[in-house]
């Protein structure tokens, strides 16, 4: 009974490996079949453009068939690489040879380098066998020596090398927006925008949106293209350059997320500054390095009464100082030619950040124009109101003058002191009895100075140093009056009296000179 399971289990094991024995040797003599048939069509049109394919690879082809499918890069499977080199010359060639498995053979007419030309595909027991011929009737060809032949491929090797390493992207459309031809960089670029795309095929996906696709500019600017990306929400940016070679256009983009990230902030930037700016008093004005406007606030329009409209037209400076003038918002100048030179000599100034002016205007305002130079050539002018600050000083002016009118027409000698002990004020009194005036002298003048002088213009007397101690004690301060006598021999009266903020007043009274008497006549009598 077991040796009959065993002769069971023998038979078994024997018919599979029989079986396997079969397919392998089966399939190996197809495949040797094909190989020996690929090789056989290929031999027989050694001089020919012959490509042999199982399926979408290549068997074999002739040596004019590889060179051919060498000027194309290596992304994709053969045959789709064939047909986009072919798909020039024969557009529809794709859709012709869906249907040669039923036919049997296809040919296909078009057009190679202004000379008509065929494609003859024929199929042969699973095999492809693709044949380019040109017109019979062109009789001549071009010939081309080896060294010749030799400086041709290096230098199409360096120019394949240079579009392959290029840092940038690079890629051909065709008219219907097929994508004819990219580099590596390209490629690159599909793979991580979409990690699941079939990269055995061509033409390879298109990157950006064709309705933002545009021919080239008049101006020669680059087209600022977006590119999501697929694993976050993040946009890259591209400047992208084309160029029209035929029916062909050449794209070339440059990676721009520096450029972008650079305008984004710097507009966010303006826009913070603008904000800021826009809660100043003062009126501001930027003008770029073309002498354009820039930048300006709401004080502005408010101080100029310029309309908006016309400032955000972008307006020169010599517009803007001309609208001035129109306005009378600037001072009105003797003649247009000193008013042109005026104008060249205020942006000479702002350039070199020296320019600060008053502009006493008509309508009794007064603004203060202040010119400073920006970065990268551009001039900020700064206008600032001070109508109300000028009135102040002018009245204040006007009150210092009448109090030192009065202070000058009272006969006591008054001179008054700052607690550091400066002389702020004194009167023509002063001058007369001490015979000095200390507005004339650029030092200043204080009370150690003064009481030189009244010592030395006095008999001797302590109470000049306790003047002194008065004017620079503050802790202790009182009225209090004293005499000294001058050297001629008139009596002063000294009067010291504290005054509000520290300061002290000094007050001197100087006795009259007595008029001499009047010498009486001799009396001279009749008889003499």
């Amino acid at each position: 009974m077991q040796s009959t399971y065993v002769l069971v289990a023998l038979a078994m094991a024997g018919s599979s490996f029989a079986t396997a024995f079969g397919a392998l040797w089966f399939f190996g003599w197809m495949f040797d079949r094909k190989t020996r048939t690929a090789r056989a069509l290929v031999r027989e049109e050694a001089e020919a453009t012959v490509f042999i394919f199982d399926d979408q690879v290549l068997v074999d082809a002739t040596d004019r068939g590889h060179r051919l499918l060498a000027n194309r890069p290596r992304i994709g499977n053969d045959w789709a690489r064939l047909l986009t080199q072919l798909s020039r010359s024969f557009p529809n060639l794709e859709e012709e040879l869906k249907e040669l498995a039923e036919v049997g053979q296809i040919t296909v007419a078009g057009q190679t380098e202004g000379q008509s030309a065929q494609v003859h595909a024929e199929w042969w027991d699973g095999l492809t066998r693709i044949e380019l011929t040109e017109d019979a009737s062109r009789a001549q060809t071009i010939q081309v020596d080896r060294f010749s032949q030799k400086a041709l491929e290096e230098e199409l090797e360096t120019l394949r090398a240079t579009a392959d390493r290029a840092p940038f992207l690079v890629w051909q459309q065709s008219a219907n927006g097929a994508i004819s031809w990219a580099n590596r960089s390209y490629m690159d670029m599909v793979r991580k925008s979409d990690k699941d795309a079939a990269f055995q095929c061509w033409p390879p996906a298109r990157l950006f949106d064709p309705t933002t696709l545009s021919g080239p500019t008049g101006d020669g600017r680059p087209q600022r293209l977006p590119l999501k990306s697929p694993d976050s929400d993040e946009t890259r940016w591209f400047e992208a350059y084309c160029s029209v070679r035929g029916d062909d256009t050449l794209y070339f983009a440059v990676e721009a997320d520096a450029v972008v990230k650079a305008e984004n902030a710097l507009r966010n930037f303006v826009q913070t500054l603008t904000k800021t700016f826009a809660h100043l008093p003062i009126g501001l004005a930027i003008f770029d390095r073309d002498r354009r406007l820039a930048l300006f606030n709401p004080a502005l329009t408010d101080l100029t009464t310029l309309p908006s409209d016309f400032l955000s037209a972008r307006p020169t400076l010599y517009d803007f100082l001309d609208r001035l003038r129109d306005k009378q918002m600037m001072p009105e100048p003797k003649d247009y030619k000193s008013w042109r030179q005026q104008l060249t000599a205020l942006e000479a100034a702002a350039s070199d950040g020296t320019y600060e002016e008053n502009w006493a205007l008509p309508t009794g305002q007064t603004y203060r124009v202040t010119g400073r130079p920006h970065p990268d050539g551009a001039v900020a002018f700064l206008f600032a109101d001070i109508s109300a600050e000028v009135s102040l000083t002018r009245r204040f002016r006007s009150e210092l003058e009448v109090g030192q009118a009065v202070v000058d027409a009272m006969d006591e000698a008054i001179a008054v002191f700052s607690p550091s002990g400066a002389l702020t004020m004194s009167n023509i009194a002063f001058e007369q009895v001490w015979g000095v005036d200390p507005s004339s002298t650029l030092a200043e003048y204080g009370i150690l100075d003064a009481t030189r002088l009244w010592h030395k213009s006095c008999e001797p007397t302590p109470i000049w140093g306790d003047i002194r101690d008065s004017v620079e004690d503050l802790a202790e301060r009182a009225d209090w009056s004293a005499l000294a006598r001058l050297k001629d021999g008139r009596l002063v009266q000294c009067r010291i009296t504290p005054l509000a903020g520290g300061a002290t007043l000094v007050g001197f009274t100087v006795e009259p000179i007595a008029p001499r008497p009047i010498p009486s006549q001799p009396v001279i009598s009749a008889s003499a």
